[in-house]
């Protein structure tokens, strides 16, 4: 099953695993994980670093099962090299767009870590290039269009995010990635369809 994943998804989730494996060793990578502005803890890398962190088995298991779902649909579409640009620029805008939210919103100063932002860019990713494909999503027990799939988890994030309903998770951070994820295939859409000179 292994070999069916694409080069780059593979080598992005050995990553995580890797990186994770050294959060239980307890190698001190703290000044990794995202923190806000306000901390006084926050460096510029973190905006990476953080998405190659994970908080329990649990949540590396189910971030990296995505991963490897839906990374090499959109691996094989984009290609290699586009693929890595488009999943870590999702990390870095989810980042942004978290700390946009915990800043202007006044939330207590957190630190954040997970692949998630990056995650919900690939869901999206794979929703706009197939989006009659059926999938189950968890919690729905019944097969569902891509398209529907996206658009239900995003909803769902939006709302949870806006109630705070689910705390403890950086819902804006899920929507971050998805609306980076978007931006970018519509950049490289319009690229294409721009006539050459």
């Amino acid at each position: 099953m292994f070999d069916r994943i694409t080069p780059t998804n593979k080598a992005i989730i050995l990553a995580n695993v890797g990186v994770f494996i050294l959060q239980l060793m307890g190698t001190g990578l703290t000044l990794f994980a995202l923190w806000p502005l306000q901390s006084g803890l926050f460096r510029p890398w973190q905006l990476l670093t953080y998405g190659f962190m994970h908080g329990s088995w649990l949540h590396i298991f189910f971030n990296m099962f995505a991963v490897f779902m839906f990374g090499s649909e959109v691996e094989r579409l984009f290609g290699a090299k586009r693929y890595l640009i488009y999943y870590l620029t999702c990390v870095v805008g989810a980042a942004l767009m978290h700390m946009i939210v915990v800043s202007v919103a006044g939330l207590p100063p957190a630190p954040v870590v997970g692949a998630s932002g990056a995650v919900f860019g690939l869901l999206l990713a794979f929703g706009m290039a197939f989006p009659r494909r059926e999938l189950i999503i968890f919690p729905i027990p019944v097969p569902i269009q891509a398209w529907l799939a996206v658009t239900l988890y995003g909803a769902m994030e939006l709302f949870l995010g806006v109630t705070r309903t689910a705390s403890g998770i950086a819902h804006f951070a899920h929507l971050g990635g998805m609306a980076t994820g978007f931006v970018m295939i519509r950049y490289w859409q319009a690229q294409r369809k721009r006539p050459r000179r």
